[in-house]
């Protein structure tokens, strides 16, 4: 091995510092800080509040601060001072600070808004699979309640495969554990495994269906008149009715109110508003025009969009 010289070594440390970013780390109190600039999102308390209820000390990124004619000006991080601001219950508490000296307002703003164009965000499956290595208790009871039916949590369409991590979570999460285990349970005994009959759409759907309707469902019957129909016969009825978890539950109820002395009441279905009506579609049995409407939902609330998985 040739040995390099002092110069030669001064020279390759010189063309490797030129990727180490030029900043130092300040333990700055919040009172000390400048946020909500103009290229910045406005502050969302119901993010802060939320995030507070479920503070992880360990969770804390650095707050990056440009230092300009002697104030700290904050560009990525607000909600993160708000955060501890509240937790704590004090401004004067300290926050580890990336402090750069030499930035502009406009470089400032341009690192703002491509501070995520290069980063690749977590899948769900990933997430939950981390949370599994954790030995975290929610994740681990998900999964052995899928491997009780012989199915596994995966990555991507499988058979034998649920890929939809998120939804499983929203279902446990809004309804509990038996509602996620009828709607495995159903699922498994009426369609045996079909392609896509554990799409998410698919199973929140059947999750609005049996929490609207609870003990009148009967799984018998479910599984004798809903058997009969495809899922892609399933998922045609769905979006031509309208999108989403509600377009399944109303399908899965069409198909189970057939040539039924008793039928489910339409009304039951709903416990938001509904989205406006296709010009052509027609109105539902029993559907009443002053039902609440299914607008954006909450964290724990069942979305209406296709979970997608790499």
């Amino acid at each position: 091995r040739i040995k390099m010289t002092d110069d030669q070594a001064i020279s390759e440390q010189t063309d490797l510092m030129q990727y180490v970013p030029k900043v130092h780390f300040e333990q700055i109190p919040i009172r000390n800080l400048v946020s909500n600039q103009e290229y910045q999102r406005n502050l969302s308390q119901h993010h802060v509040q939320r995030a507070a209820a479920n503070f992880d000390l360990y969770q804390i990124n650095p707050v990056k601060v440009s230092r300009r004619n002697g104030i700290n000006y904050v560009f990525n991080g607000q909600h993160t001072i708000e955060i501890v601001a509240l937790v704590s219950g004090s401004r004067e508490t300290p926050v580890w600070c990336m402090v750069y000296d030499d930035l502009v307002y406009e470089h400032e703003a341009d690192i703002f808004a491509n501070q995520m164009k290069y980063v690749k965000p977590l899948l769900p499956y990933e997430i939950f699979m981390a949370n599994i290595e954790a030995g975290n208790d929610k994740q681990l009871i998900i999964r052995d309640l899928v491997e009780s039916y012989d199915l596994s949590i995966t990555s991507s369409s499988v058979p034998g495969g649920i890929c939809a991590v998120a939804t499983l979570e929203t279902i446990h999460d809004k309804y509990g554990y038996h509602m996620l285990d009828h709607v495995i349970r159903l699922i498994v005994a009426t369609w045996e495994g079909a392609s896509q009959s554990f799409s998410a759409n698919m199973m929140n759907g059947l999750a609005r269906f049996l929490n609207a309707y609870g003990d009148a469902v009967k799984d018998d019957i479910f599984k004798e008149k809903l058997g009969r129909i495809s899922i892609k016969e399933l998922a045609r009825t769905a979006k031509d009715r309208r999108s989403g978890s509600l377009g399944f539950a109303e399908a899965l109820l069409i198909g189970y109110n057939k040539k039924c002395r008793n039928p489910l009441p339409w009304d039951k279905l709903y416990t938001h508003k509904l989205p406006q009506k296709k010009a052509d579609e027609p109105e539902p049995e029993k559907e009443t025009d002053d039902m609440p409407q299914s607008g954006q939902l909450d964290l724990f609330g069942l979305g209406d969009d296709e979970e997608v998985s790499e």
